[in-house]
Parts: C-alpha cells; sequence; structure tokens
C-alpha cells in the first residue's frame, strides 16, 4: 500500500499486509499512525482497484472501520482498465506491488475517480446469487452441448432430422431419456413390435402424446436410418448419456432452489424497483433481478449514459480532421454481467414491444455485416434510457416515455 496527501507527488509511505482480517487491521494501524501525525487531515480516500471477490473484504472492512471513522473514509473500487491507461501517462515506469500502489494512490489524489464510494454489500448476497444462477446455466448449456455428441454417435438420426421427423419436441425430456438410456442400441428400437413401442412411450410420456402411434413410427424410422455402431461402443456411450442426463436434471433442480433464494433476497432490497423493472413487457423476474443485482442503487448513476458507460454499451468515437469512421467498436469496458443481462433482457423486450422491435429491425437493416448483435446492442443502449428512467423516477411502464424523460 502506498500512502500519499493531496499536495505530494511521491508516496509518503509503504508497506505491504497480507489480505485477511489480520492484515487489514494491521492496514487501518498504519493509516490512523500517518493520520494522526497530520493534523490537518480531514479526509481520507482509499483506492483498490476491482478485483472480482479478492476485494469484497477489505474494502467492507476499510470502509467501515471505526478507526478510520472519524475521517470520513471514503473506499473507491476502481477499474483496472482505468488505473492501467492512467499509469501509461508515467514514461518507462516499471511494475511491482510499491510502484503499483503508488499509480492507485496517486490517480486518487489527482481527483481522477468519477465513481461512487464502496457501497457495502446490500446487494452482494443478491449478485451473488444471480451470478451463480448464470454460472448454472452455463454449465447446463455445456453439458446438453457435450451431450448431444454421444446422442449422435449412438442414435444418429434422434437429434438431426427436420422437426416434421422428430419424434420428440424436447430431445432432453423424460421420454427421450428413457429412449436413450433404456434402449441399449437402435437396433433393439427397431426390432421391438409396434404395439409395445406405443405402450413404451405412453407410459414414459404419462399419455401426454396426443398421437403415440406416429411418434412410434418416427422413431422406429429414425433408428432405422441411424448409424450402426460396434457392440462394445453401446454400453460406454448408453452410461455417458444416462450420467448427462442425471447432471442436467441436477442442474434444473439447483435452478429452481437459487430462483427461490433470488426471490427472497429480491423482498429485502429494493421491491419497488423490481417492480418496475418487471413492469417493461417481455422482463421476466430473473433478468429483472440479475440487472438489480449490477446496477445497485440507481442514485449512483449521474445519467443513464452514466448507466450506459458502466455496462460497457458506449462506442468509442472514430475521427480526425474531416474523417469520421462509420463502423466504431464497442467499448466492453465496463460491467460483462450487467452487459449480459441487458442484452439477454433486450433481446426478450423487442419481442413485446413494438418500439423496440421496430428500431432492432431499422438499426438490423443499417448493414449487412453482423446484423443481429449489432441491432440488439443498438437497441440495449436504447433499453437503457427506459430502465434508468423507470428507477430513477420509481414508475411502472405505461409505454408513453413518461420513463424515458
Amino acid at each position: 500500500m502506498a500512502v500519499m496527501d493531496f499536495e505530494s507527488t511521491k508516496p509518503i509511505a509503504t508497506f505491504a499486509v497480507p489480505n485477511n482480517e489480520p492484515g487489514a487491521e494491521e492496514m487501518a494501524k498504519h493509516i490512523l499512525e500517518f493520520l494522526n501525525t497530520e493534523s490537518s487531515l480531514k479526509r481520507l480516500v482509499i483506492g483498490l482497484e476491482s478485483t472480482s471477490f479478492y476485494g469484497v473484504h477489505i474494502a467492507n472492512y476499510l470502509s467501515t472501520s471505526p478507526m478510520l471513522m472519524p475521517y470520513h473514509t471514503e473506499v473507491y473500487c476502481l477499474n483496472p482498465k482505468s488505473i492501467a491507461n492512467y499509469k501509461k501517462s508515467y514514461i518507462g515506469l516499471s511494475k511491482n506491488d510499491c510502484i503499483d500502489a503508488f499509480v492507485i494512490a496517486d490517480y486518487a489524489r489527482v481527483g481522477r475517480i468519477t465513481t461512487k464510494p464502496w457501497r457495502g454489500c446490500q446487494y452482494l448476497a443478491l449478485q451473488r446469487l444471480t451470478r451463480h444462477r448464470l454460472h448454472l446455466v452455463k454449465a447446463l448449456t455445456r453439458e446438453k452441448t457435450y451431450m448431444l455428441s454421444n446422442i449422435f454417435l449412438k442414435f444418429s438420426e434422434f437429434n438431426t432430422l427436420d422437426a416434421e421427423e422428430q419424434p420428440f419436441s424436447n430431445e432432453f425430456g423424460a421420454t427421450a431419456s428413457a429412449v436413450l438410456t433404456e434402449f441399449l442400441s437402435t437396433e433393439e428400437i427397431v426390432d421391438m413390435p409396434m404395439e409395445k413401442l406405443v405402450e413404451f412411450i405412453c407410459e414414459k410420456g404419462r399419455n401426454r402424446f396426443p398421437d403415440p402411434q406416429k411418434t412410434a413410427k418416427l422413431l422406429q424410422a429414425a433408428a432405422r436410418n441411424s448409424y450402426r455402431l460396434d457392440k462394445c461402443l453401446y454400453e460406454p456411450i448408453t452410461v455417458a448419456i444416462a450420467s448427462s442426463f442425471t447432471m442436467i436434471s441436477t442442474y434444473y433442480a439447483e435452478i429452481k432452489k437459487v430462483n427461490q433464494a433470488i426471490e427472497t433476497t429480491i423482498k429485502g432490497l429494493n421491491p419497488n424497483a423490481f417492480l418496475s423493472l418487471q413492469s417493461i413487457p417481455g422482463l421476466g423476474p430473473v433478468m429483472a433481478a440479475g440487472i438489480m443485482a449490477e446496477i445497485g442503487d440507481i442514485s449512483v448513476f449521474k445519467s443513464q449514459e452514466s448507466l450506459a458507460k458502466y455496462a460497457g454499451l458506449v462506442w468509442r468515437e472514430n475521427q480526425s480532421g474531416q474523417f469520421k469512421a462509420d463502423d466504431t467498436s464497442m467499448s466492453k469496458a465496463g460491467n460483462s454481467y450487467l452487459r449480459y443481462y441487458l442484452l439477454e433482457a433486450t433481446s426478450h423486450i423487442r419481442l413485446h414491444c413494438p418500439e423496440y422491435s421496430e428500431y432492432y429491425s431499422k438499426k438490423y437493416a443499417e448493414v449487412k455485416t453482423h446484423q443481429h448483435k449489432r441491432a440488439l446492442a443498438l437497441t440495449a443502449r436504447k433499453a437503457i434510457k427506459l430502465i434508468f428512467g423507470l428507477l430513477a423516477k420509481n414508475q411502472l411502464y405505461s409505454g408513453n416515455r413518461v420513463g424515458q424523460a
């Protein structure tokens, strides 16, 4: 850690402590010793690089330390990219822990901090849940994708047919699972009498198939046209598929539990903000909770522009003299989780709000490459105005642009 006052250009003191509670306490004592020698200092600013969860404990400890309270302590978690860019202003500066600490301290000293100070753990609980849910969803998607390779080896026609030739609408459903795990090979399906196969489908599908006879015929046709495997492969692949189905079932169960925990946690935060977000057509509870967890208190942001910058949904200008580039890249320097939730939410909003659907179509037609990604990102930027307006004014969506004012 480097200690500087607002007049110095070099560190007054440097020291290192471990990142644990005794280390944090030692840090607070070192800072207090310096403050006691400088009676004119009335304000303490502490800057930390935002290092995911590694900075949570130290930021929380220092912002609530009784020893530092008299000095109106403000703790800031700073974007590492901002610090790295600021460091470039020092030509030929080496890299070590002391130098890195000095750069962060000097960044705070010259008034480059534009963010709000550490807000505590009010929204951290919700954020950990929504991020964990996203982790589970990605793991579920990855498991499904992996399992499809094994399904193709065992039953090549099972998930490659056109929709009208597919026996099952849900290739991960209970009946599909039974077919892929209880039959060792496709020959067993082909050789099974039609009556028995219809009975099997009715039993596993709990009599929910409108035409089990047709389903059985499609299943046998798909099995008949599938590649045949060497007999030594059927059992290992079947075991792998069964294991994947167990994993998928577990992921669904865990996601359901996390959804319930998210709902409970939101009730203790800001239910009005949650209702404001959910009032937007197409924006369900999952996306609303994710956006709310990453934004936190909307008062932290001065404008919808600052919220867009925080999400990384801004575009860098490329202009020189009379030249101005038409193709500009998106920043992506902000909160990647918030950007993900905003883009996913926008993909649903545009399906339910004509205004956003028309805007998406307009932007889609403007270019010939990356049409969907570009149109969705620009529509998400437009949606930020709506979200900021509703949260800032504590309003529900009405469709008359009141929230966007």
